[in-house]
């Protein structure tokens, strides 16, 4: 019998678990039993009453699997280490926020039975803020045309990858993944299910700007040199529109020496612009270099606390 794995990272998510937990076992027993499965829950240091929920649950049933980290180490390391951490034939990405149904695991499972290496869940639609999902939507389009592999639109990690699939990410060794484009990055074979995505009923989400600013730039920088090569290009355009600025003052001041006034305007509304440009871009080589300093430092992706029913 082959070995199914579900991953679902967790921080502060008392209200969500239980039921995370609940309708995924109801899957794999009704629809899926012909498969082992193993449900690991990958605890970035929850402050709230998670993981003595998880602990009761886990001594009851075997099948599921805790991992509690250290401290928490941010929503792009700890998905990806429990992703790693996972021994199925198949591993699938599952939040435990029931933003992502469960029992798509079995439209899921059957595409992998099919032939595909990586099965997609992309969302047609989602009932969280209108103006949150175009917003995603514009910065995916953004993403694809910047970047030089194909970034999936509307994708956020949800999905069924074979084992083979994660241990190729694994060995790209990244100290801080950004996981959507790893996925990209190794190729295989890829299916893509659309599924509209509820809203969140209990909790309260963990994203803020900070972490989808940080998902965001991520995305970009990984992905793409275009921001550096933008640079140059501007800057050989300012300088020419400079230039000729320059040269048409001093022919008009030739032509128009006593009448003609500078004015002081010009000098500002100009120099403030260029130092706004050149502000821009000394923030996007920031990120560069900060990203290859995390690469360099390249420390482990989370530090274990404990683990339980892993024997």
């Amino acid at each position: 019998m082959k070995m199914i794995s579900i991953v679902t990272p967790c921080y502060n998510e008392e209200d969500n678990i239980e039921e995370v937990y609940n309708r995924v076992k109801k899957v794999m027993q009704n629809e899926l039993s012909n498969y082992h499965y193993e449900h690991i829950f990958i605890d970035n240091a929850s402050t709230d009453n998670t993981v003595n929920i998880l602990k009761k649950l886990a001594s009851e049933d075997k099948n599921l699997k805790i991992i509690v980290n250290s401290r928490n180490f941010g929503h792009m390391r700890s998905p990806v280490y429990g992703m790693f951490q996972a021994s199925g034939d198949a591993i699938i990405s599952l939040v435990s926020d029931l933003q992502d149904p469960p029992e798509m695991i079995v439209d899921f499972v059957k595409e992998w039975e099919a032939g595909n290496d990586i099965v997609l869940g992309i969302k047609a639609s989602s009932k969280e803020n209108g103006l949150m999902f175009k917003i995603r939507e514009t910065y995916y389009a953004i993403l694809a045309k910047l970047s030089e592999i194909e970034i999936y639109k509307n994708y956020t990690g949800f999905g069924l990858y074979d084992k083979r699939v994660i241990n190729a990410i694994e060995q790209l060794n990244d100290p801080y993944p950004f996981f959507r484009g790893m996925v990209s990055e190794v190729g295989y074979k890829v299916a893509k299910i659309p599924y509209d995505q509820p809203v969140r009923i209990k909790g309260v989400t963990k994203n803020n700007f900070y972490t989808l600013y940080d998902i965001g730039i991520l995305g970009i920088i990984n992905n793409s040199k275009v921001l550096l090569r933008l640079a140059v290009f501007l800057s050989v355009i300012i300088g020419l529109l400079s230039l000729g600025t320059g040269i048409w003052y001093l022919i008009e001041k030739l032509i128009y020496w006593d009448e003609m006034k500078m004015g002081i305007a010009p000098l500002v509304i100009g120099g403030s612009f260029a130092f706004s440009v050149l502000l821009f871009f000394v923030g996007v080589i920031g990120e560069y270099i900060g990203a290859i300093y995390t690469q360099v430092l390249n420390r482990p992706l989370v530090f274990e606390k404990e683990r339980i029913n892993f024997d």
